[in-house]
Order: C-alpha cells, then structure tokens, then sequence
C-alpha cells in the first residue's frame, strides 16, 4: 500500500467531509466510528486482522461542521484552478502573475492572480493587459463547489466522483 493513500470521509447524512490517510480511515472503521463505503485497492494488515483498504468511509455520528469560507490561495490551488496552462498563451505553467500588477495597486485575490508561464510573465512584466493589447481567455475567479472545499488542489480518486458531484469524464 503506498503511503500517500487516501480515503474520503462522509458525514452520517454523506455529505463529503475531508480526506485523511487509508491508515486513519481504517482505524475509524476498526473503532466502530465509521463505516466503509467503497472498497479501494490493497489491504492493510496487522498480526491479527486484515482489512481491504477503504477508499470512501462514512462516519456512524453526524459531526457539525461550522462554516467553511473561501477556498485558501495557494501556488498550488491556483495552478490547479488554471489547469497548469498559462492564462495569457496556454503553454505551460511555471508561475504566477498578477492581472492587475500590485505595484499598480492589484490586490492578491482570487480574481486578481492567475497561472503565467515563465515568458508572459517576463514580458507583462509590471503592465496591465490593456497596455499590452492581451486579454485573458477566461476571468479568474475563486474555485466554488464541494470538491474544492474538501479537496483543494488535490486529484479526486475516480471512486469519489459520485460523492463529490463530479461527472466521471472530468478524469479524461
């Protein structure tokens, strides 16, 4: 089993919680305090037990959880809201930049930052897309949606979508 392994956690009413590792998923299971869902790939093993590695796991108590904001803005993230494709020519990202440039006032927003390969990043420099005649293929906007609040930047394992109201060809 590789160590990076992870299980989603549902709440009592399946609502999607977080993901924690395949090992702690387990143990909620081993301790009554969850139940499994969909079966992942591999076992785990102990001395005295053996248990198919969960990939969804349901809680057994309903948790109240308080209100989640925004999703938090990260390199990460927003490489991963951009598709790792620049925003001005769609090779390659390797950066982030600024639409409105903070030396001219541009706030570090969501709406404001998006992902830049090395060379639109180097050209736009401290100017604004209107000084240079570009214009971005789609606004930037914060990432929305259950899959965001539980996954962040992370990959959904296929046998989440169904939890997460993500349609199965978004994988392709």
């Amino acid at each position: 089993m590789p160590g990076t392994a992870v299980s989603l956690v549902l709440n009592a009413t399946y609502e999607p919680l977080c993901v924690v590792p395949v090992r702690r998923a387990a143990v909620l299971v081993l301790t009554d305090k969850a139940v499994p869902v969909t079966e992942g790939d591999g076992l785990l093993r102990s001395t005295t037990t053996v248990v198919i590695a969960p990939a969804v796991v349901r809680l057994t108590r309903f948790v109240k959880v308080p209100f989640r904001g925004q999703v938090s803005l990260t390199r990460r993230a927003i490489f991963a809201r951009d598709g790792g494709r620049c925003a001005y020519c769609t090779s390659s990202a390797t950066t982030i930049d600024h639409v409105m440039p903070r030396s001219r006032g541009g706030r570090h927003v969501w709406e404001n930052v998006v992902a830049a390969c090395t060379r639109c990043n180097h050209v736009k420099a401290d100017r604004t897309l209107a000084e240079l005649g570009w214009r971005l293929r789609r606004r930037p906007a914060a990432p929305t949606g259950v899959a965001w609040r539980v996954l962040g930047h992370r990959t959904p394992d296929p046998l989440w979508y169904t939890w997460l109201d993500i349609p199965e060809q978004a994988s392709a």
